[in-house]
């Protein structure tokens, strides 16, 4: 069982940063593979970016590529997404995600645990 908490989202203006937290609990988090998905009302929960167990692979959605960069450190059980040059169309709830059947969690059925979600929100 893992559980997972996700800070560091909030209110911010287009062409701003963020950087979410995602601090998961256990002692075996380096053998799950993570991921930010994002969900926007009305549209499906989409992979955003996602990270090998050991961190030496990674995996972006092309509408972040070059903006948005993943990363984690099995040393604190910790997983982050740092978002630079943020715009309107990236506001949605943001989910942390944790895999152990994936190379890394692109969909959503590869998933095994879902953080709570928070919201980011991008004003122009």
């Amino acid at each position: 069982q893992v559980q997972l908490v996700e800070s560091g989202g909030g209110l911010v203006q287009a062409g701003g940063s963020l950087r979410l937290s995602c601090a998961a609990s256990g002692r075996t988090f380096s053998r799950y593979a993570m991921g930010w998905f994002r969900q926007a009302p009305g549209k499906e929960r989409m992979s955003v970016a996602a990270i090998s167990r050991s961190g030496g692979s990674t995996y972006y959605a092309d509408y972040v590529k070059g903006r948005f960069t993943i990363s984690r450190d099995n040393t604190k059980n910790t997983v982050y997404l740092q978002m630079n040059s943020l715009k309107p169309e990236d506001t949605a709830v943001y989910y942390c995600a944790a895999s152990s059947g994936s190379y890394y969690p692109v969909t959503t059925g590869s998933v095994d645990y879902w953080g709570q979600g928070t919201q980011v929100t991008v004003s122009s």
